[in-house]
């Protein structure tokens, strides 16, 4: 993700005139005030830490390894991917080492690291020199410390004996030596250790806490609840090893996926901002919707389901374009929360948006084996149901408080005209997947359509009169900050790889997962439903204290065992575990996505987090439709995609889930004339369960039923209308 203050000060620049115009202006002249940015930075903090100002020296450094990491990865997706010791081992290398480097051992809001980052007065000289010693040691907020240096060290010693030795450690798996559990119980201390500086505590302790799990497994036989999650334990070799070394430990499948497809659609997004091209997704969506009614939240939506297709982070999705959005939402009469609720309900769904969709859904991809394009093919209507609730919801919220839309002479025929080139970057990615290639190497072509767009970028040769020297040396200096931006926005998801290693090889190596299964369909009584309900709050749980992708892989690993056995098809538990894995981004208590909203729109964060969950409630239905609708997935009756399907199955899926999801916004929001009535919302809830059936008979009921409602209404607001005119 981009830096928020980036972001803030540097907003998109739409090109529509009047309204829109006014409202950028306020914009760049400090929409939000310090306490709002404040209050936005540490929010975003608790997805990503801030980072050390380094010196120019050390800043060089950073620079150099970054380009060095973006660089290798761009080029051998392009060609062929290294060794996998080197893919996988450099990768975790770099990551470490730039962790180190950036992130402070102590936090700077604690109160060590204030005390680090004092600066004494003369009658505070003992004190000083204290602190002196104690900055060599753990570094501030600039420089490195000792210890830092230390653990680079490290670093390169456990990773370089995993790269040098790795032929010699898969000869001797099972059977390894002293020193083989020497670097090993290192490795995993590093693990934490990054964790720890990135994401903070919660996730280090989850992972300390399966560590302690697969050496003393034992303890829990004498516990009557736990005793069905006990085994006989492990010697600490053997978890040292295991966790390290394994195929699932650290350099398992968590960073064969980051390698294989996440870091290049970071990278990519990289490119893409310094292009230029995330204009044209604020300036596509106002063409498009601005003058409806309740145009800017529904430009939000748009512009969410566009920048979040390439986006892997729903924080950034409403850092990004709720800069702009939300202030504009404000404008035209939302009320503050609603305007902040609206962004991160929106924004979530661009992890439901192919192309990209996140890291989850390479993971889903790497652990049902089902190639990605396949997952991107099943999972576009999905989304469009999501963004269309979303952007129901928000016409009936306006309605409701008869907001109007921005006024303009810009159409969508101007802005494709003027700036359909921008959209290049996303036309190579979805051509060459279709076409069979992987995602890194559509990856890898949509990096270089960017710089493409750079040279054709207004004032791309500015200083230099335009010429082409300028523009090459302009597109170069971009790209090399791409490269170096790239790499430092790998580094939040990064820090997930080794206590993801030690979580999934914890599970794997005990068989807790098919005991988890067994617990889930024990108190669930073989009831799928009630199984998804328990499946909903584990992830939620879970989601409150690790990141959304982590909550995803624990979740699916556990869980999706679990409702396979129940009889629902492997992509559909995925897809299930998957959509839920999002929910704490906008479900309070710990609502971050929405928090960052609450920041920029100045609201109350627990009342905009409340608003945000009205908004993303289909986010809790879809999970229903993909295990007793698997067609909406192009599941057939074997279970297998496209296999077994009969058309007519997937046009009646696909049509009661448009109905449904129109039905169901309305009832949401309590307005589909006008508001309704509790006896109206009662019948209207009935039609709206009837749509979502895929059954003709019930998709019929329930238009009935929901146009009746409507039918009502009119005549009501008519009668009434009548009787007033003739009082008057």
């Amino acid at each position: 993700m981009s830096h928020p203050e980036e972001q803030l000060n540097h907003p998109a620049d739409p090109t529509i005139a009047s309204d829109l115009d006014a409202a950028l202006h306020s914009l760049r002249e400090g929409e939000m005030d310090e306490r709002q940015q404040a209050q936005l930075q540490a929010i975003v903090e608790q997805e990503e830490k801030s980072t050390r100002q380094l010196p120019p020296v050390w800043t060089w450094v950073v620079s150099t390894l970054g380009i060095g990491m973006s660089g290798f990865y761009i080029y051998t997706a392009g060609t062929l991917p290294a060794p996998v010791q080197w893919q996988r081992g450099l990768y975790v290398l770099l990551t470490f080492v730039l962790i180190f480097l950036l992130y402070p051992t102590i936090p700077g809001k604690t109160r060590l690291g204030r005390y680090l980052r004092h600066h004494p007065t003369k009658k505070q000289q003992a004190v000083g020199g204290l602190q002196r010693g104690a900055r060599l040691v753990l570094g501030n907020g600039r420089l490195p410390g000792l210890l830092d240096l230390i653990l680079i060290a490290l670093t390169l010693w456990v990773v370089g004996y995993y790269i040098a030795e790795f032929e010699a450690l898969q000869k001797r798996a099972g059977a390894y030596n002293e020193m083989d559990f020497l670097i090993g119980a290192v490795g995993l201390v590093l693990s934490l250790e990054v964790s720890r500086r990135v994401l903070g505590w919660s996730m280090t302790i989850i992972g300390l806490v399966f560590v302690l799990y697969l050496r003393y497994g034992y303890v829990l036989y004498d516990w009557p609840v736990l005793e069905a999650f006990a085994h006989r334990g492990r010697a600490f070799d053997r978890v040292a090893t295991i966790l390290y070394f394994d195929q699932e430990g650290v350099f398992g499948v968590m960073a064969n996926v980051l390698v294989t497809y996440v870091i290049l659609f970071i990278f990519f997004g990289a490119f893409l901002r310094k292009s230029g091209a995330s204009r044209f997704f604020i300036d596509l969506p106002l063409a498009l919707a601005g003058r409806t009614v309740g145009g800017p939240a529904k430009v939000s939506v748009i512009a969410s389901a566009l920048f979040g297709s390439i986006s892997g982070s729903a924080i950034a999705n409403t850092v990004s374009t709720g800069a702009f959005t939300i202030p504009l939402m404000k404008r035209a009469g939302f009320k503050p929360h609603v305007a902040g609720a609206i962004e991160p309900a929106a924004s979530i769904g661009g992890m439901f948006m192919p192309p990209v969709m996140g890291a989850g859904a390479f993971l889903m991809a790497e652990l049902t084996s089902i190639p990605y394009r396949t997952i991107v093919l099943i999972s576009i209507f999905p989304a469009i149901l999501y963004f269309l609730s979303v952007l129901t919801m928000v016409h009936f919220e306006a309605k409701k408080l008869n907001l109007q839309g921005l006024e303009s002479d810009v159409k969508v025929r101007d802005i494709l005209v003027r700036e359909w080139y921008m959209a290049l970057p996303l036309l190579v990615i979805v051509a060459l997947m279709m076409a069979g290639y992987s995602p890194g190497f559509a990856a890898f072509w949509s990096i270089i359509s960017c710089i493409v767009l750079m040279l054709f970028k207004p004032n791309a040769g500015a200083g230099h009169a335009n010429s082409l020297v300028g523009r090459i040396r302009s597109v170069f200096n971009q790209s090399v900050e791409a490269l170096v931006e790239g790499a430092r926005d790998t580094l939040v998801i990064g820090a997930t790889v080794g206590v993801i290693g030690i979580i999934v090889g914890t599970i794997y190596a005990t068989g807790i997962g098919l005991r988890f299964s067994d617990i889930i369909i024990s108190l669930s009584n073989g009831n799928v439903l009630v199984a998804i309900v328990l499946i909903g709050l584990a992830s939620l749980v879970l989601g409150m204290g690790v990141p959304v992708t982590a909550a995803y892989l624990i979740v699916a690993v556990l869980a999706v065992p679990a409702l396979t056995d129940l009889g629902v098809a492997l992509i559909a538990a995925h897809m299930i575990v998957y959509w839920f894995s999002q929910d704490s981004n906008i479900t309070p208590p710990v609502c971050v996505a929405a928090y960052a909203g609450a920041a920029i729109a100045g609201s109350d964060p627990w009342k905009t987090g409340w608003t945000a969950f009205k908004f993303a409630k289909l986010l809790y239905v879809m999970p229903l439709l993909f295990a007793y609708s698997p067609a909406i997935l192009l599941v057939g009756e074997g279970g297998q995609i496209l296999q077994d399907l009969l058309l007519h199955d997937v046009i009646l899926a696909y049509i009661s889930g448009f109905l449904g999801t129109i039905a169901f916004s309305a009832i949401t929001m309590g307005y589909l004339v006008r508001r309704t009535t509790v006896l109206e919302w009662i019948v209207a809830a009935l039609g709206a369960f009837l749509c979502f059936f895929p059954n003709l008979p019930t998709d019929l009921a329930g238009i009935a039923i929901i146009a009746a409602v409507w039918f009502w209404q009119r005549y009501d607001v008519k009668r009434r209308s009548a009787v007033q005119m003739a009082k008057a």
